[in-house]
């Protein structure tokens, strides 16, 4: 997964001289102080300048409007979650933009304007104990549904404080489970035991801002009297522990995350743990008495070897005796991945990918054996698949959509092609002048890469078309075809070309497409971006003039690599709420988390790599760079904002004109709060896109 880079002393030496020069002379170091008046000052300043340019905009104001109204449509599919003998589901909209979590029956859920019973109100909450809560999480004991965990974030961050909530009477418990503000990972034992993983003082807490350590917290005690389970170092990325239950058969895992990628996993029997005997990248799951192992590295045991991305499934207790002899019920190929599982009460599916196009397995173990059903599934888009009762019945919630096709909701059962149209979502555009197509580039080293565009049925190869170019290529991600009202608003109707690109670093070739791009590979990621990008040019879609490239968080840093790697190929970047200097981003929040991904900048011979892509440090006085609009979120304790402030803030002192800023000043890592922070922040962004790459052929320039 990471091969050791091998290089000569000299580039070791410079690679440790760059990394003093640049830790002493780096001006914009004061930005990263979150909420320091001066840094705050900086922000609203760079904030009022952006919406000087956008304010008294008609076609701004217009899209905001409309954005607005495709976010709080009461058209949209309500998502539900069956909890005991009622459906659950958390709305927002333009009366609630906190949101309700609210309740119905499945009688109700099937008409066309349910009626829905009110669990919790948000807003009401938010504005009773004066704070600015964001619904983050509900962590209910199953499968009674009796009482639920509740997850409430000030302003959207990560951080949340947690409530014990009773859902018969809709009230929180009083004396119940509480926990102050922390990063935490919590889940239920049993009705009066919760493991807990949060910040239990001084030195619990890894470098990467995570648990590093678990316990087990029993009712009416305090939290200080918790057992401990497990202590892992301040350099792991944190510990967790959980219940699975399926079948009526109950394990209690408990997990020590070394790095992002790799992890020990130990089963709790009583009072003692014991490692399981899985490789370190492995993911693992229960199905009754089948034990699901799904490695994401090679690996040999019982004298077979199998292939990474891989589904396994053998009896736990022959496991545990030492038997080896599993059934394989996924193995990945060229053009496959497997993207994850979901249990029914006697079904297993399998969702994979075949050229980044869903694909869907049902799996059954019976009578000591498994047997397997291929589901028919649309040719092109991505499905989302959720069991609605694993504990009693074998039905599923079945949704699908592409880019072009609004969201659908089906009831299907496992084990035979019922199925039944619950829900279809709104067309916010008119969808028949477009098409999909999916094409493929080549990258610099020859590897084929898949992008999908979609564009109008006619649309001119004349190299006019305002064109925005989107990526991630990270943390084995895959972006699969997916329908935006926003999107089609704001850009499709326009005349806008819009393409996806699927490159390494993702997870849309499984493991392998992933791996290849870690660490002193990083590079093959972005050339991969350019690849598509240099496509789209020589086939006459689009030119330099009007293409843009876009991305968030890690797919920020790409953003930020396409600006100051190929600021020949793009008019536009936007980057949000992205990593930008790579020498400082394991020092900033759950940067550290992120090594087994990009290295370690503090080791000379990994900066050496990292330093040649990393955005802050390689952007330079008198080059000339496309437009550039950085937009992040003061609140986002994931990705220091940090990032975005001093990368635009060393542009302007270099004298770039053309860059742009917008920070929220609320809204976490998603970048917004609520559907009108979210509207805003997305219409500033497709207003700064349009206006630098459209085409205005009266004046014959680019607007």
């Amino acid at each position: 997964m990471r091969p050791q880079v091998k290089l000569m002393t000299t580039l070791l030496m410079l690679g440790a001289t760059s990394v003093s020069l640049a830790q002493t002379t780096d001006k914009q170091q004061w930005l990263e102080d979150v909420g320091g008046e001066k840094s705050l000052d900086w922000v609203k300043a760079r904030n009022l300048v952006t919406r000087g340019k956008l304010d008294n905009d008609a076609g701004f104001v217009k899209l905001r409007a409309d954005l607005q109204v495709v976010l709080d449509s009461r058209d949209r599919i309500p998502g539900i979650r069956k909890m005991g003998d009622a459906y659950y589901n958390l709305w927002t909209d333009a009366e609630h933009p906190r949101g309700i979590w609210r309740k119905t029956s499945m009688t109700e859920y099937r008409k066309a304007a349910p009626k829905w019973e009110t669990v919790l109100d948000i807003d009401a909450l938010a504005k009773a104990e004066n704070e600015n809560w964001v619904f983050k999480n509900s962590i209910c004991r199953e499968p009674e549904f009796d009482r639920c965990l509740i997850e409430l974030s000030r302003g959207g961050a990560d951080a949340v404080v947690m409530r014990e909530f009773d859902l018969l009477s809709m009230q929180f418990v009083k004396d119940g489970f509480t926990l102050p503000e922390s990063k935490m990972t919590v889940d239920w034992r049993d009705k009066d035991h919760l493991f807990v993983a949060t910040d239990f003082g001084a030195g619990t807490m890894t470098d990467s801002g995570y648990a590093r350590i678990v316990k087990e917290w029993k009712r009416g005690t305090p939290l200080s009297s918790a057992v401990t389970l497990l202590e892992g170092k301040t350099a792991d990325m944190g510990v967790t522990a959980h219940s699975s239950n399926h079948g009526g058969v109950h394990h209690e895992l408990v997990r020590r995350g070394v790095t992002f990628y790799t992890a020990e996993n130990f089963l709790r029997v009583g009072d003692k743990l014991s490692k399981l005997d899985v490789p370190a990248q492995t993911g693992i799951d229960f199905f009754d008495s089948q034990f699901i192992v799904t490695p994401k590295e090679a690996w040999t045991t019982g004298g077979k070897t199998f292939t990474s991305g891989s589904v396994l499934a053998i009896d736990f207790a022959a496991f545990q005796n030492g038997k080896r002899n599993f059934t394989v019920l996924f193995e990945p190929s060229e053009s496959t991945s497997f993207t994850g599982t979901t249990s029914t009460r006697n079904y297993l599916l399998v969702q994979s990918l075949d050229n980044v196009k869903s694909s869907l397995k049902e799996w059954q173990f019976k009578d000591n054996q498994w047997s397997s059903r291929q589901v028919s599934l649309p040719t092109m888009g991505a499905v989302g698949v959720s069991a609605l009762d694993d504990a009693h019945s074998d039905d599923y919630l079945l949704s699908y959509s592409d880019y072009l096709t609004p969201s659908v909701y089906q009831l299907a059962q496992a084990g035979n092609d019922k199925r039944e149209l619950l829900k279809s979502a709104p067309a916010f555009f008119d969808a028949a002048p477009y098409e999909i197509v999916q094409k493929f580039a080549t990258s610099k080293d020859g590897t084929k890469i898949p992008y999908f565009m979609v564009s109008r049925k006619d649309v001119k190869l004349d190299a006019t078309n305002p064109t925005l170019l989107y990526g991630y290529g990270g943390f084995q991600i895959s972006l699969t075809p997916s329908y935006s009202g926003g999107l089609g608003k704001s850009w499709l109707e326009k005349g806008g070309v819009y393409v996806v690109a699927n490159i390494r670093g993702g997870g849309e070739f499984g493991p392998r497409w992933h791996q290849s791009a870690l660490k002193e590979n990083r590079q093959r990621a972005y050339d991969d971006f350019a690849a598509v990008a240099e496509d789209l040019i020589a086939s006459k879609i689009t030119s330099p003039k009007h293409l843009g490239a876009m991305g968030g968080s890690n797919g920020g840093l790409l953003a930020g690599v396409a600006l100051t790697q190929h600021p020949e190929l793009f008019n536009a970047v936007v980057s949000q709420v992205p990593l930008l200097d790579m020498q400082r981003f394991n020092k900033l929040l759950a940067g550290a988390s992120w090594m087994g991904e990009y290295g370690n900048p503090d080791v000379p011979e990994e900066w050496a790599y990292i330093q040649r892509y990393s955005p802050y440090q390689n952007v330079k006085a008198g080059v000339t760079y496309p437009n550039v609009l950085f937009i992040t979120s003061t609140r986002d304790d994931r990705v220091h904002p940090g990032h975005a402030r001093k990368m635009a803030a060393k542009m302007l002192d270099q004298g770039h004109q053309n860059v742009w800023y917008y920070e929220n000043i609320e809204g976490g890592h998603g970048g917004a709060a609520n559907n009108a922070q979210r509207a805003d922040m997305s219409a500033i962004t497709y207003s700064f896109l349009w206006n630098m790459l459209k085409w205005d052929n009266e004046a014959n320039v680019v607007r």
